[in-house]
């Protein structure tokens, strides 16, 4: 009797392992996932996890940087004032990986955390600055009228949806109007509700209608990551083609990117185009310098010109740097998916959770690229961003120093 009672319990565990094993398996992944002793782990075997898309393959005709031996970081950068050491917040915002062009050269590469120059390393909420690229392409290319244009007009089946009513260029720039909490530290945020969902099964597309409006579209500067989701199902569907397909075809391949890339997926294999595109560190450079280059590589515009100077243009006043909690939850300015720090106004960046960086300042041509993975980043968001621009700062203008 006992073993027949053992015998069904053993088949019982074996088929719900078959039908709900992967989907235990994920949700445990993504509630452990920034857990200090595995995140640097985690965040460069993302496949090994979470759905992901076939490989965005490397170009036909990779760039490979010419590299100056010479340079070594400056000892300190400044910080409100005071004088830091460099290398210390290098180590304490877990660094995985960092690259540093000045006018196109490679002049600093390193790795630490087991990274190396080929590691593929999620890069979170930097991936909607390359959907913005997409997204101009699309409008240049004739397959979206006008960014004025309301999202339901290609995006149908969003009518009666908390979406009816935002335009693509209240999306693009963070002011949809959509009520949403994106804190990571809060485990029944929006954010994380949506992380669950997905790994369980849900579609993006049908958790983003379960959104509702909160405020009134292009009036208040918020964050919400299903914004770009929208986004990339936008450019997915005036182009016929994945996302994957046309970030290779239009960027990937034209500038040269050396090393293949994958995107996490949801269950019904569409691209996490909000945050879940994976690259190495030489690559992220490399779109840098695009931007940096206003759209061009090697003579030939791939991103229109007007696009990248409006991608990193506030152009009303709730994205203005420190606007104010009346018009936006951010300290930072927003344009097309990239952050602007301020004072100055000539720098901007892309930024993922856990600090995740491409950073351009035109002013000294210096692009950085920086992988982390900072398990403090919940509790300290806000001092880990603004530390990081002070760092980012710091090296631009001693790069300047070196160069006169």
């Amino acid at each position: 009797m006992k073993s027949a009672i053992v015998l069904i319990l053993i088949i019982i565990i074996v088929i719900l392992a078959i039908l709900f094993g992967p989907n235990v398996w994920r949700i445990y992944k993504v509630t452990n996932l920034f857990n200090e002793e595995s995140i640097s782990y985690n965040f460069i075997n993302m496949d090994e996890f979470f759905p992901i898309s076939t490989p965005i393959k490397a170009s036909e005709n990779p760039h490979i940087f010419e590299k100056k031996e010479n340079f070594q970081l400056p000892e300190t950068y400044f910080y409100e004032g005071e004088e830091k050491s460099l290398m210390n917040a290098i180590d304490y915002f877990q660094t995985d990986g960092m690259v540093i062009l000045h006018k196109g050269d490679l002049i600093y590469e390193n790795y630490w955390n087991d990274n190396k120059e080929d590691t593929r390393h999620i890069i979170w909420s930097v991936s909607k600055s390359f959907l913005s690229a997409l997204v101009g392409i699309a409008v240049e290319e004739g397959l979206i009228e006008s960014i004025e244009d309301p999202i339901t007009k290609y995006l149908k089946d969003f009518i009666g949806t908390g979406y009816e009513g935002v335009s693509i260029k209240n999306l693009l720039q963070m002011s949809s109007g959509i009520g949403f909490n994106e804190d990571y530290g809060d485990p029944d945020s929006d954010i994380n509700r949506y992380g669950r969902v997905t790994a369980t099964g849900t579609s993006q597309r049908e958790f983003a209608k379960t959104l509702k409006n909160a405020r009134t579209p292009g009036t208040y500067n918020h964050y919400v990551s299903l914004d770009s989701q929208m986004l990339g199902m936008l450019v997915a569907e005036v182009s016929g083609v994945s996302i994957k397909e046309y970030l290779h075809d239009k960027i990937w391949n034209q500038i040269g990117m050396q090393d293949d890339a994958f995107y996490l997926t949801d269950h019904q294999d569409i691209e996490m185009s909000l945050g879940g595109l994976n690259a190495t560190v030489r690559d992220l450079a490399k779109f840098g310098q695009l931007y940096l280059n206003k759209g061009s590589w090697k003579g030939k515009q791939i991103v229109p010109e007007q696009w990248v100077i409006d991608s990193h243009t506030p152009d009303a006043p709730h994205l203005m740097p420190n606007a104010g909690d009346d018009l936006t939850s951010s300290e930072w300015g927003y344009g097309y998916q990239w952050w602007i720090p301020g004072n100055p106004m000539t720098d901007f960046t892309a930024h993922g959770v856990y600090n995740q960086f491409i950073y351009v300042d035109p002013v000294s041509g210096v692009v950085i690229a920086k992988t982390s993975s900072n398990h403090r980043f919940r509790s300290e968001k806000d001092y880990s961003k603004a530390v990081h621009i002070a760092m980012f700062r710091s090296i631009a203008k001693h790069i300047s120093k070196q160069a006169n």
